[in-house]
């Protein structure tokens, strides 16, 4: 809730895998949310699948009414490169679930990412952009419409990380996979003056919902389609034990921000370099003292970033929801 007691207004920017499939879950269905929209990236799987997989999520969280849009197949500047050992071939883990038939949103993502922000902006009812994604989307609507950040209260992404990668020694899979669309993010939102928490790799692991907790949830199809992520994410990482919600972390820091703890730091993506390109330069020294030996200097872009997360606190608040 805001302080306020309201709603608060959400969009999320997704490329539906089985850890956004957990982040969709909860934002569809936490009562203090309101869902305005979800669009939709090539990333873990092609763009066709996340727009179906998308729509199947949001069919069994019994919120049909979200409008879905597709918007960028491709990274800016590179393929798309997925990732089927993490989420299967169809994005969810190949698992036996009636797939939706709805109709997406006839409008491109970027446009109703801006129709959507126009109208909060209007009324004052400042929205929480939640990429789950590569940023592609997000660098192309701040770009060719940078007035609609007047209707962003802040962006929380889930990408990148202080000290490890995934997709690579260096970079986290979200920023790897579209490094110049997040570089832009991250510069418009210094130039715009819109708020960014990063929650990364340092706390992505950390909310963790073992097999028991899982396979107590059931009863309805958004309570099925929760425990069976879980099952399948155990079995894809090869744990006996249970799995990370991943993205839907990113969604719990939003409902629940007393559950993380940030740092102010500034904020660079890495575009080059053999072993380097997409990493996220968490830059954690003291700019109080001099550093005019460094030729860079200090970046403007300066975000909030995830130290450490209370997980039992997340996993509580996700099972709570889902079931």
């Amino acid at each position: 809730m805001r302080e306020d007691g309201g709603m608060k207004p959400v969009i999320l920017d997704v490329d539906t895998g089985l850890d956004d499939a957990c982040a969709l879950l909860l934002a569809a269905r936490h009562p203090s949310l309101d869902l305005k929209a979800v669009t939709c990236v090539g990333g873990n799987v092609g763009l066709d699948e996340v727009v179906v997989n998308t729509l199947t999520v949001l069919e069994a969280a019994g919120r049909p009414d979200v409008p879905v849009a597709r918007g960028a197949a491709l990274p800016l500047l590179q393929p798309v490169r997925p990732a089927p050992h993490v989420h299967g071939i169809d994005g969810l883990g190949d698992l036996d679930w009636r797939r939706s038939t709805r109709t997406r949103d006839p409008r491109h993502a970027v446009e109703l990412l801006r129709e959507v922000l126009r109208d909060a902006a209007a009324t004052g009812e400042l929205v929480t952009l939640i990429p789950l994604a590569p940023m592609t989307n997000i660098a192309l609507l701040l770009r060719t419409y940078p007035e609609a950040a007047a209707g962003l209260r802040e962006i929380v992404f889930m990408g990148g990380a202080a000290g490890i990668g995934n997709a690579t020694a260096s970079a986290e899979f979200n920023i790897w996979t579209d490094p110049e669309a997040a570089a832009i993010v991250l510069a418009a939102a210094e130039e715009l003056g819109i708020p960014v928490t990063m929650y990364g790799l340092d706390v992505f692991y950390d909310v963790f919902v073992s097999l028991d907790q899982a396979r107590g949830l059931g009863g309805s199809p958004s309570a099925d389609l929760a425990r069976k992520l879980i099952e399948k994410r155990s079995e894809l990482y090869q744990s006996s034990d249970g799995a990370t919600i991943g993205d839907g972390g990113a969604v719990c820091a939003v409902i629940d921000p007393e559950g993380l703890t940030t740092q102010r730091f500034p904020l660079r993506v890495e575009l080059s370099g053999n072993w380097s390109r997409g990493r996220t330069i968490v830059d954690t020294r003291d700019w109080s003292q001099d550093r005019s030996s460094d030729p860079h200097g200090q970046s403007p872009t300066v975000v909030e970033v995830a130290t450490a997360v209370d997980g039992a606190r997340y996993a509580d608040l996700w099972l709570s929801t889902v079931k």
